[in-house]
């Protein structure tokens, strides 16, 4: 079963912090894609199974930025 979710994310503001977030959410095994907006302040995040929103949030903390939680 595949997962598609979006996140709210503070902080990015340019193409740079796009790909540093991508790239650190990237590296979670099962992610299958990931576009982060930072116009829109949010991540979307696919996956072949649904991932923990916990590793998300580490990753995202871990590329500088804040995760806030998921969209609605």
């Amino acid at each position: 079963m595949s997962s598609t979710v979006t996140y709210t994310v503070t902080g990015m503001s340019c193409g740079h912090c796009e790909k540093s977030v991508s790239a650190e959410v990237s590296g979670i095994p099962g992610v299958t894609e990931v576009a982060a907006d930072a116009r829109a302040g949010t991540v979307t995040v696919s996956s072949a199974q649904p991932v923990d929103d916990d590793r998300i949030r580490a990753a995202v903390d871990e590329a500088g930025y804040e995760l806030v939680g998921r969209t609605a």
